[in-house]
């Protein structure tokens, strides 16, 4: 049996891996495989198929495979992930198609095209990858399998499907100024998630534009290599929760359900998806995630009864200030102060370079506090984005 037929059995013969054949790069190898040598114009389209999926993400054959190997979801990944030993069958079985892949990511263009070899070519180099496979299986708690491997945020779409964010907010604990204490507290509490020990329901509460989402990205973006991934949720979108908790039961990562600006109305019917996952629902607390939510009111339900129609007003009030009681560990973010919100312009300033002399700087951000109704930590970042521009503009008037 020649290369290229041994090749394409190889492709026909999948079964973990059956998957990546629906890959370009992988499905255009397998259909050149398939391709008669004596047709060279299907021939040289396949092959160019092929390098053009390539060449969008790499010019590495070997470095591409690999990474598609390592990141598949397949059922021996998640059995081990699960903790499910794998049957012997099928380690046979996958050993056998790791070895396969291994070799194919080895080919050269000259191997696989002989003496027709086109001008686009590829690169390739060693690799075990069946070595490679089985170091990033005993470490799936840490990278994960699927698009939860290869990305770290996500949100949900209208039908409750969960999509990775392609180009994440990248904010760091670096960029954010003061608050140490209330991050801290959040913080502490995905340590011990990620330690599997208990981790309690957060909520983050206070003014507006204090840090409280800038404080669970950091957080994402911080611990995304020891395992933690993040999953962003809209009000109206809550109703995927148990769906969502599903999915993630038996995933060896760590999450934080993230719900953005919480705040009902009344009769809101998501109050009682949220409040029955919180606590009381018929589903046991998931061990691997958690909820963080923020909100710029204390008790998230606001408490209007207008109409007169509830004969216990005092109940249903108590019952929807509740909702904010069911979170196990509430973190308030309150407007900073004068010295605090200085202290901020201040750092964000020195980060972004700007040279500008600090009692100019502090009545510029003074005023620019009184446009913004109040000091807070996203008035002190729009003041140094606006500084940095005008900065810009004056040295290209020079």
């Amino acid at each position: 049996m020649n290369l290229k037929d041994k090749l394409a059995w190889g492709f026909d013969s999948l079964v973990i891996f059956r998957g990546i054949l629906n890959d370009p790069v992988i499905g255009a190898m397998s259909a050149l495989c398939h391709t008669d040598d004596n047709d060279m114009s299907a021939k040289m389209k396949r092959y160019s198929e092929m390098v053009s999926a390539l060449y969008e993400k790499t010019d590495c054959l070997t470095d591409y495979i690999q990474e598609l190997v390592l990141e598949h979801e397949h059922s021996c990944i998640v059995r081990a992930g699960a903790g499910v030993e794998v049957p012997d069958v099928m380690r046979r079985t996958l050993d056998s198609e790791l070895e396969f892949l291994g070799m194919t990511a080895a080919i050269t263009p000259a191997e696989l095209m002989g003496e027709n070899i086109p001008a686009a070519l590829w690169n390739t180099r060693k690799i075990d990858l069946k070595n490679a496979y089985y170091k990033r299986e005993a470490a799936v708690d840490k990278h994960g399998y699927g698009i939860f491997a290869k990305y770290h945020m996500f949100t949900v779409n209208n039908k409750g499907d969960i999509t990775p964010v392609l180009h994440p907010d990248p904010v760091t604990f670096d960029q954010l100024v003061g608050y140490e204490r209330e991050r801290k507290t959040a913080v502490d509490n995905i340590k011990a998630l990620l330690a599997g020990n208990y981790a309690a329901n957060v909520l983050l509460s206070g003014d507006a534009g204090t840090g409280k989402s800038a404080t669970v990205k950091a957080i994402a973006n911080t611990y995304r290599e020891q395992g933690l991934r993040l999953i962003e949720l809209n009000k109206s979108e809550l109703c995927f929760i148990p769906r969502i908790m599903d999915r993630l039961c038996k995933n060896p990562l760590k999450f934080i359900i993230f719900i953005d600006d919480l705040t009902f109305s009344e009769d809101d019917p998501n109050f009682g998806t949220l409040k029955a996952t919180l606590e009381g629902s018929i589903s046991a607390r998931m061990s691997n995630t958690v909820i963080y939510a923020t909100s710029n009111r204390r008790h998230i339900v606001k408490e209007t009864f207008s109409d007169g129609s509830d004969k216990h007003e005092n109940d249903t009030v108590q019952e929807r200030i509740s909702l904010s009681e069911r979170f196990g560990i509430t973190i308030t973010f309150q407007r900073p102060q004068k010295k605090l919100y200085l202290e901020i312009v201040h750092e964000l300033a020195r980060q972004a370079g700007l040279k500008i002399d600090e009692s100019i700087l502090d009545a510029k951000a003074e005023q620019f506090a009184l446009c913004k109704s109040g000091r807070s930590s996203r008035a002190a970042r729009q003041l140094i984005d606006q500084l940095i521009v005008e900065q810009n503009n004056e040295k290209e008037a020079l």
